[in-house]
């Protein structure tokens, strides 16, 4: 299978372009040769044949060839939006939800997320974390790369409108997801940091039309609690 490197658009046929740094490093790495197939994508979906014209000592060029209208997305659109996990917990989570096929990623600092975040790191952050979503979607074949907003505090947040609007819950009147998340239209699922949502936090969220969701009787981790919906509403969309 050729290597997949997304390149960003606007791609078309018969173009002979460079590769930015990474895909080009990634290329070196693989000791591709001039004539080598590869596939590029440059996140909007589809994905295009190419082969290497020329392998410099830093630069390689591709010639773009035939564009495949191919798509691995979900049926359903899932948006997350989350209390920054510590540690590289943020980093395992945004690739895995990569990999699932979110449709967005929200950072959010909430009253119980250890990680606090200054303007300019912040913007260091969502790189890096939009650069891991990449790679993710290089390794598993999606042709759509999720957006990694900005981080942003809670109370500042201002979530979209036109989504199904479902908090996860540690409360007991929350109902079971997929209960509350029927038909296909797109979901937005907020989710708390480490200790989830603060009483007050998830009290905020109902007023704003966020309805309370469970996954059961388990308390699971912060990282592991938003990947366990996502997989959930994804698989219930694709059976549909």
């Amino acid at each position: 299978m050729p290597a997949r490197l997304h390149c960003p658009g606007p791609l078309r046929e018969g173009q002979v372009l460079a590769l930015p740094t990474g895909p080009a490093r990634h290329v070196q790495v693989l000791r591709l040769q001039p004539g080598d197939e590869v596939t590029l994508f440059d996140g909007n979906g589809g994905e295009w044949s190419a082969h290497v014209v020329k392998m410099g000592r830093s630069d390689v060029d591709v010639r773009v060839q035939a564009h495949e209208p191919v798509e691995r997305e979900p049926a359903r659109a899932v948006h997350l939006a989350l209390g920054i996990p510590a540690n590289d917990r943020m980093d395992w989570l945004v690739e895995k939800a990569a990999e699932l096929g979110v449709a967005s990623i929200q950072p959010l600092v909430t009253e119980r997320a250890v990680v606090r975040l200054a303007a300019d790191r912040a913007a260091r952050r969502r790189e890096h974390w939009q650069g891991v979503a990449i790679a993710a979607c290089e390794q598993c074949g999606g042709n759509r790369v999720p957006v990694v907003h900005a981080p942003v505090a809670l109370t500042q947040w201002q979530p979209p409108t036109d989504v199904v609007r479902l908090v996860l819950s540690l409360a007991r009147e929350g109902v079971p997801l997929l209960q509350a998340a029927t038909g296909d239209a797109p979901v937005l699922l907020l989710s708390g940091a480490e200790g989830g949502l603060t009483a007050q936090e998830e009290a905020a969220a109902r007023q704003a039309g966020f309805a309370p969701v469970t996954l059961g009787p388990r308390v699971l981790r912060a990282e592991t609690a938003p990947l366990a919906a996502l997989a959930a509403l994804t698989l219930a969309g694709a059976a549909r």
